[in-house]
């Protein structure tokens, strides 16, 4: 199986980078004030739907611990079984339409089996269409009693407000890079998978605060590494740039060296880098620049080892604040164009020559 399958947490306490959601739920259920229906709203792979389905498991469990499952019981065994009829699960995006919904008005009706509650845990709600809102918005007026509602969404926007003022709400956050760095430690640990620490700052970097998203690059590195993950390999899969690199490019804009540009973006393209990537790179470098310069608690923000720390800092202080904006403007504003472009490497530098024109600019 792979890794975030594998790893997919069974109670609140294996849930990270949520604690605000999972102690509220836990207290909910300790003190016995479950409501009828909820809204999970945040990023792909934050934990939305685990859970939920954590959350269904734990109401019925006849001795739960601290407010989650205990996983031991009859309940809380019955109900891990991915076709228990007391947890549905359903997916809006393939069954938006109103007749789907109807189907669950008619099917609440019916008791749960040998269990308290039923727990309908709906997926991209907001794919429904204004029709099905309109079905679904009756049944959570006046749900069943036996009855909860868990709606999923990574578009809150998109729902009604009579949906949302029916539902109790919780946003999900992005997960840390440091968090997500000790759980890949934690798991490449019993998986028994080799690896050095830089390499996995750069897989929980990669995984921009997703936890599925951080468990699935992993996934792929250690299938292709085969032994020990390394620095150079994690590089080289995700195709992104050695912080070196960055460095030498940043000092030959500051030098205005457009030579120097020229001959890098030649040496990235000779050794199979993606330049759409190191224009996203780019961005990343300059906005940690700009944090090293403008914050206090700057590595506490960053995470970075000391030594590659003390070199960017170092390089920050040769940078004003106005010219690391601009980079992140131009190079973040370019990075969609370089995904589509037939001539990437002609885009990359005139994305560059523009960079360094802005600082002439505001010079003169």
């Amino acid at each position: 199986m792979a890794l975030y399958r594998t790893y997919r947490p069974k109670t609140f306490d294996e849930v990270i980078g949520q604690e605000h959601i999972t102690k509220t739920l836990e207290n909910q259920i300790m003190n016995g004030h479950i409501g009828h229906a909820y809204l999970f709203t945040g990023t792909r792979g934050t934990g939305k739907t685990s859970i939920a389905k954590i959350f269904a498991r734990a109401v019925n469990c006849l001795n739960p611990i601290n407010g989650s499952p205990c996983g031991k019981c009859e309940n809380c065994l019955k109900l891990q079984k991915d076709n228990d009829i007391n947890i549905i699960e359903m997916d809006a995006a393939s069954n938006n339409k109103v007749d789907d919904i109807r189907e669950i008005r008619e099917k609440v009706k019916f008791m749960p089996v040998d269990v308290k509650y039923k727990v309908y845990i709906i997926d991209e709600v907001h794919m429904l269409t204004d029709s099905a809102f309109n079905a679904l918005l009756k049944t959570l007026e006046e749900p069943p009693k036996h009855v909860i509602f868990i709606l999923a969404t990574t578009e809150v926007h998109k729902l009604p407000q009579t949906i949302l003022s029916r539902c109790v709400r919780f946003d999900f956050r992005l997960v840390s890079v440091k968090e997500l760095v000790n759980h890949l430690r934690k798991i490449f640990e019993l998986e028994k998978i080799g690896y050095d620490e830089e390499s996995l700052k750069l897989i929980a970097t990669a995984g921009e605060g997703s936890v599925r998203d951080t468990l699935s690059i992993a996934d792929s590195i250690a299938s292709y590494c085969q032994g020990k993950i390394t620095k150079e390999e994690t590089l080289r899969i995700l195709g992104t740039t050695d912080y070196s690199l960055n460095i030498e490019f940043f000092n030959h804009l500051k030098n205005r060296e457009i030579g120097g540009v020229l001959e890098l973006i030649d040496r990235m393209e000779k050794e199979g880098k993606n330049l759409a990537v190191f224009a996203k790179d780019v961005s990343k470098h300059a906005r940690n620049l700009l944090v090293i310069k403008t914050c206090e608690n700057a590595n506490e923000i960053l995470n970075l080892p000391e030594d590659v720390f003390a070199l960017f800092k170092e390089q920050a202080d040769a940078f004003n604040e106005k010219d690391l904006i601009n980079y992140m403007q131009v190079f973040s504003s370019a990075e969609n164009e370089l995904r589509y472009t037939l001539s990437v490497r002609l885009l990359l530098e005139t994305t560059c020559l523009t960079a360094m024109s802005g600082m002439d600019a505001k010079k003169n």
